[in-house]
């Protein structure tokens, strides 16, 4: 999740914990610091666009690394403020600070390796946009309501606050599994053999869905509102090259994203370059992580280091478009009529 949300979180968490055993800005200050700390890897260059991308979220993110964090941060927060005595209760109120952010990471597509050292996979439900704010804006409200008021039952708008968040995590799930349900007989019913299935939230909602299904050519990706009068999904399907992967599935770049990506990518043969794209991020054909990563030479496809490409999609008609399809089933997807323009950076 973003980093408002999750200094949100963090903070909450801590004021609950701490409750009147110190000051309510104390505990919402250092929540929040801790809860954001995570992030951090996000300015460690690890010498590649590809590497950079899939090792966010790793060794930070790490629920073991965390808990033994945890104290560390405690002690010294408690010494600070002279509250030694309650430096158990600092610790509790900080691990869940920690931990709670790759849990709540956890609901985006993106992938967190939480499990690490045990394991290096990327764990993802992509039951929530990664920016959401019927998620958010209940916890800055308790937290702003409880930081100003001073009734002695202030505490009870920052549990509500989480309380409510917590409630909308779940909502996302249910309503996960339901346009699953509804992704499924629709595949069906075309004929539409899929071997993964991918059903994310479209940006900032749980209404409108994107649905993506690798099938043995290539994939299809559909969209589904919950305010759809019918359970049937149009699916617009897209071929891919098979010799491209068979060319190029050794290379390290290829393999990592085929890794990362849990098998929803694509090679793409533009000129006389390829590119890799995670397809779980974006539509189509916008997408948040593109890559150059090979280049034909002499009749060969020769290892280039990797370029990221980006792209400038035209905001205000991506919001527009998300309106008006989740409210009309017939609306195209907005890659039919939206404009993009993409350059290797």
């Amino acid at each position: 999740m973003d980093s408002v949300s999750q200094f949100a979180l963090g903070a909450a968490l801590s004021v609950a914990v701490m409750g009147r055993r110190t000051s309510v800005w104390k505990a919402a200050l250092w929540g929040g610091v801790c809860a954001t700390l995570p992030d951090l890897d996000a300015f460690i260059d690890h010498g590649d666009p590809i590497s950079n991308v899939t090792l966010h979220r790793a060794q930070s993110h790490s629920l073991f690394y965390l808990s033994l964090l945890a104290p560390l941060l405690a002690w010294p927060i408690a010494r600070l403020h002279g509250e030694g005595a309650q430096w158990r209760r600092w610790w509790l109120a900080l691990w869940l600070a920690l931990v709670t952010h790759p849990l709540l990471d956890l609901m985006t597509v993106y992938g967190t390796q939480l499990a690490r050292p045990f394991t290096d996979h990327p764990y993802a439900v992509g039951s929530i946009f990664i920016i959401d704010p019927l998620y958010t804006l209940p916890l800055l409200i308790g937290l702003a309501i409880t930081l100003s008021a001073r009734s002695p039952r202030r505490l009870r708008w920052n549990q509500a606050g989480l309380a409510l968040s917590t409630a909308y995590l779940a909502w996302s799930l249910i309503a996960q599994q339901h346009v699953i349900g509804v992704a499924r007989q629709s595949l069906q019913a075309q004929g539409l053999p899929a071997g993964q299935l991918l059903v994310t939230p479209t940006a900032f909602n749980t209404v409108l869905w994107r649905v993506l299904a690798v099938t043995p050519d290539g994939y299809v990706e559909g969209f589904h509102s919950l305010l759809d009068g019918e359970r049937r999904i149009a699916f617009e399907h897209f071929h891919v090259d098979p010799g491209l992967y068979g060319a190029l599935k050794e290379q390290p770049s290829v393999a990592r994203i085929a890794w990362f990506s849990q098998g929803f990518f694509k090679l793409a043969q533009a000129g006389t370059q390829v590119s890799v794209t995670d397809l779980r991020m974006g539509q189509e054909p916008y997408y948040s992580f593109n890559f150059i990563i090979a280049q034909q030479r002499a009749g060969d496809w020769v290892a280039v280091p990797p370029r990221f490409i980006s792209q400038r999609v035209d905001i205000g008609a991506g919001l527009r478009w998300l309106w008006r399809r989740m409210l009309d089933a017939s609306v195209p997807p907005f890659g039919q009529a939206g404009a993009v323009n993409a350059a290797p950076a």
